[in-house]
């Protein structure tokens, strides 16, 4: 059973296995995102948060999914592609993956299950669900799809300091 988030190993968008690990001691926002939703211009305000405070110990980790309205049918090189040049997305984006089913990311598995969503239900119900870790690698909070990214500043803010 994992102890932390940090028990996981990760496929980053170019195809690289990384040990979640390599984060320890920073403060993240995990999101599933998708290229063609209309939460998709969150990436900006990802993308803001990530500028404001990865110098003092922050990361966004983006996870593409095609599970909600197959909004998500590029593949990593194009998806890539359109996060740096619609959105100029530096943070790090992983593999496409599942976050709900029999073939859910072991990862997304532990992070649902450590925070559950709206009445105690364990499912993603879409694109940019937010979920909030400590720099210990404890899964603090989940948020909507509908949470606007900007909105988490005075909570990374808090951890950070």
């Amino acid at each position: 059973m994992p102890n932390s988030i940090y028990d996981f190993t990760v496929t980053d968008i170019q195809g690289n296995n990384i040990s979640m690990s390599s984060f320890k001691g920073k403060v993240l926002l995990i999101v599933n995102t998708a290229s063609q939703c209309g939460f998709t211009p969150q990436y900006k305000a990802l993308e803001e948060l990530y500028q404001s405070y990865s110098a003092k110990g922050f990361a966004v980790l983006g996870f593409p999914c095609n599970q909600f309205g197959a909004q998500e049918k590029e593949n990593e090189a194009k998806i890539s592609q359109f996060c740096e040049i619609n959105f100029g997305v530096s943070f790090p984006l992983f593999s496409k993956i599942e976050v709900n089913g029999a073939n859910a990311a072991p990862l997304y598995q532990y992070l649902k299950n450590t925070a559950k969503g709206v009445l105690g239900t364990e499912g993603i119900k879409w694109n940019f669900t937010k979920f909030l870790v400590d720099g210990e690698g404890n899964v603090l909070e989940r948020f909507a799809p509908t949470t606007k990214p900007e909105t988490l500043a005075p909570k990374i803010a808090k951890l950070l300091s």
